[in-house]
């Protein structure tokens, strides 16, 4: 998937949608590493601002979750489930 720059839908709201998209289909294994803000701004063309703010946001609604020192992680299978029983999912 790609940013659209010219959505009426912020970058950031579009990266978080395709990272969510992501631990929702397993893609992104519960417990895995979500890709560092480096790696998303390389790969999706976005500022730093932009990244941030999309794991930001998905941290939020609890889909991930951000430790000192080890970066951002998706839930754990168990956290998925609940998750999914979510209104906003």
């Amino acid at each position: 998937m790609t940013i659209d720059h010219d959505s009426a839908v912020p970058p950031y709201r579009q990266l978080a949608g395709i990272l969510r998209d992501q631990i929702q289909s397993g893609e992104l294994a519960p417990g895995a590493a979500v890709p560092s803000v480096k790696r998303l701004r390389q790969e999706y063309g976005v500022a730093e601002t932009t990244a941030r703010k999309a794991v930001a946001l998905l941290r939020d609604e609890g889909l991930v979750e951000t430790v000192m020192g080890w970066g951002v992680s998706s839930p754990s299978a168990a956290e998925l489930r609940a998750l999914a029983r979510r209104p906003w999912l």
